[in-house]
């Protein structure tokens, strides 16, 4: 092991006067099956196709003659931006609703960025529904626009709900932009999303009670029935009925909390037959722990340790009020988890050589995915901090990296006088072009790894990271 910029393997022996976690047993390891792609090939297909249907349908709801009637263009614009805009919504709702095959393929935080990037198309459809079915009725009626809104709220059924719900998801895009959402604390945003499924539910009613395109259109009413039943469903199970399932089967509480270093704990919890459990090393769970003032938000935490002797474990480093909370949680505390999320894992490699690379507390799920990998595979690890307290968990690392016969560097200090750039990069693993890399720390550390990694010739599909930006 070195601290400076040369390399080498090294010996370490276990740390005595401490229970080294319990790792799975390698066939344990190898029972869990590759994520299968075709699923997120076929996710993608089947959206697409949704849309094309979505639009199919409304077509022949539109004549000619009302075309050409004041007020039919505007009117008929309304209509199909209302439909697309509500079939985004429920894809945006499907994005984030946990189906684990999708989970696995792809991983959260993608899927977190496509639902993202969804999120202002569906609140420019649904604005500009309203706005051109106003506009087409006053054109229609020969009134005033703000007249006829008026009246469409106060004399039209189901319209109030309509613009309330219209006005939770435009709260709930304004409040995901950087420069709002820092200003907010977790839990406020958390609740302000959470009404985003009464506005989903307001919209189906609306979408019922008035819409044109399902007088006479039984095809049409199927269709969506059908696609807001099987929302509704993926929410229900995967977001609360699956999660239910697995708190209480596996009956989990807080078994201890040990301090790792000045702000950093773990928590160990202990339950039922937690080997049944299909966690693979470098993924995360949602925990919530059920004592006061933290039952009620679950916040994501990789896993450190794999489940073993009927015990998992997490590292934390306190920077927040959660995190800050974790060090106080008692001995007996129940837990309830949501998950395993996350394609941060062994089988998202493509070669027997791998690079993990971990900075601070990011280094929890490079200790368990090196915990995960199979005993073939070559490894080289490299541990990033501002100080010696900061590469947390490296005698754990250490002794994993050694009995694997792999390569630990420790690169110790400020990002400004060590530099982890291309140059040290190559002189600190000669052969980076042929390896798979994994990183996990801070944002700007991880994209400025990855900037450099690809200028050394590391192709996009080797290169894998994961972050916990909701």
């Amino acid at each position: 092991m070195s601290n400076d910029w040369d390399t080498g393997a090294i010996e370490v022996a276990d740390e005595p006067g401490r229970a080294r976690p319990g790792a799975r047993s390698a066939a344990r390891a190898r029972a869990l099956p590759r994520p299968s792609k075709a699923w997120a090939s076929l996710s993608a297909v089947l959206a697409w196709f949704g849309a094309i249907v979505t639009v199919a349908l409304v077509a022949p709801t539109i004549t000619p003659h009302e075309l050409i009637a004041p007020g039919g263009l505007a009117t008929a614009i309304g209509r199909v931006t209302g439909l697309l805009g509500a079939y985004l919504l429920l894809v945006t709702v499907l994005l984030v609703g946990r189906i684990p095959a999708v989970e696995r393929a792809v991983g959260q935080d993608r899927l977190v960025a496509y639902h993202r990037r969804l999120g202002p198309w569906v609140i420019g459809l649904l604005v500009a529904h309203g706005l051109f079915i106003t506009l087409g009725y006053a054109q229609g009626l020969r009134t005033g626009l703000a007249h006829e809104l008026a009246l469409l709220i106060t004399h039209f059924p189901g319209m109030l709900g309509a613009v309330v719900g219209l006005g939770l998801i435009v709260l709930a895009g304004v409040t995901s932009y950087g420069n709002v959402r820092k200003h907010l604390r977790p839990e406020t945003w958390w609740t302000v999303h959470l009404y985003t499924y009464l506005a989903a539910a307001i919209a189906f009613s609306h979408q019922f009670a008035t819409g044109t395109a399902f007088i006479g259109h039984p095809l049409a009413r199927a269709y969506w029935i059908s696609l807001w039943l099987l929302t509704a469903g993926v929410v229900l199970s995967y977001r609360l009925g699956l999660p239910l399932v697995r708190s209480f089967g596996h009956r989990l509480r807080v078994a201890r909390v040990e301090q790792e270093s000045p702000g950093v704990v773990s928590v160990v919890v202990r339950g039922h037959r937690l080997e049944r459990l299909p966690v693979t090393g470098g993924q995360f769970l949602n925990f919530r722990f059920l004592t006061r003032g933290m039952w009620w938000r679950g916040h994501p935490y990789s896993l450190s340790a794999l489940p073993g002797g009927n015990e998992m474990r997490i590292t934390v480093k306190a920077a927040g009020e959660h995190s800050s909370a974790l060090a106080r949680l008692r001995p007996g505390t129940r837990v309830a988890i949501e998950g395993p999320y996350g394609a941060f894992t062994r089988h998202a490699r493509e070669t027997d050589r791998v690079l993990l690379v971990g900075a601070g507390v990011g280094v929890t799920p490079v200790r368990a995915l090196l915990e995960d990998l199979p005993w073939r595979v070559d490894v080289v690890v490299i541990l990033r901090g501002s100080s010696a307290r900061d590469l947390i968990l490296r005698d754990e690392i250490k002794r994993l990296v050694s009995e694997r016969g792999g390569r630990l560097h420790e690169i110790v200090g400020s990002r400004a006088h060590r530099p982890l750039d291309a140059g040290h990069l190559r002189r600190l693993v000669p052969d980076i072009a042929g390896r798979d890399l994994y990183v996990c720390g801070p944002s700007g550390f991880m994209d400025q790894l990855i900037g450099q990694a690809r200028a050394l010739g590391v192709p996009d599909d080797r290169i894998h990271h994961e972050d916990f930006a909701f």
